[in-house]
């Protein structure tokens, strides 16, 4: 029984093997060394190997040119920085030389410690209360404004209403 067996595993595998690689007996058969068919294959791939071979040379000269661009971001966002710095020492600068108006009256004076005096009090005021407060009219705040130090205070439209104005001091960073 198992030599039955033996010989249908063989005629199908010769079988199997004719249906995958017909031979017809008129067609040479060609008989290679493994040498040969190394060398086959060999010049086979060629081609390919030359085309991966190129493409890491891309790939490799690309990398080095983000590594190129990387560094001339790097340097001009430190010329960017230091632009900064010498732009905010400019404006240091400037300060010191544009001194706020200083008032001179004694009663301008006296208005504008009151108005420092509401303003820490009660925060944020609108121009028509700091007149009613002060007991001065219009024309007289406006001029008042002038002479107020707009590095220390700041003066914006009321949300909601923007003919109102308000005036409050400004954050104080030591």
């Amino acid at each position: 029984m198992s030599e039955i067996a033996l010989a249908k595993i063989n005629s199908f595998a010769s079988t199997a093997m004719q249906a995958d690689f017909p031979v017809s007996p008129s067609e040479p058969s060609i008989t290679l060394s493994l040498s040969q068919l190394r060398g086959l294959i060999q010049e086979a791939f060629q081609p390919l190997q030359d085309e991966v071979m190129g493409l890491r040379e891309e790939r490799d000269q690309d990398r080095q040119e983000i590594a190129a661009l990387r560094r001339e971001v790097r340097l001009q966002g430190a010329r960017t920085d230091d632009s900064f710095d010498a732009i905010s020492e400019i404006d240091n600068i400037i300060a010191k030389l544009v001194k706020a108006p200083t008032p001179s009256g004694e009663k301008t004076v006296a208005r504008i410690a009151k108005i420092d005096e509401v303003l820490k009090s009660r925060g944020p005021t609108t121009l028509k209360q700091l007149e009613h407060i002060l007991g001065i009219d219009r024309a007289t705040m406006t001029r008042l404004l002038v002479k107020l130090d707009m590095r220390r205070y700041e003066l914006h439209a009321r949300p909601g209403d923007a003919r109102e104005k308000v005036l409050r001091l400004k954050v104080q960073i030591h």
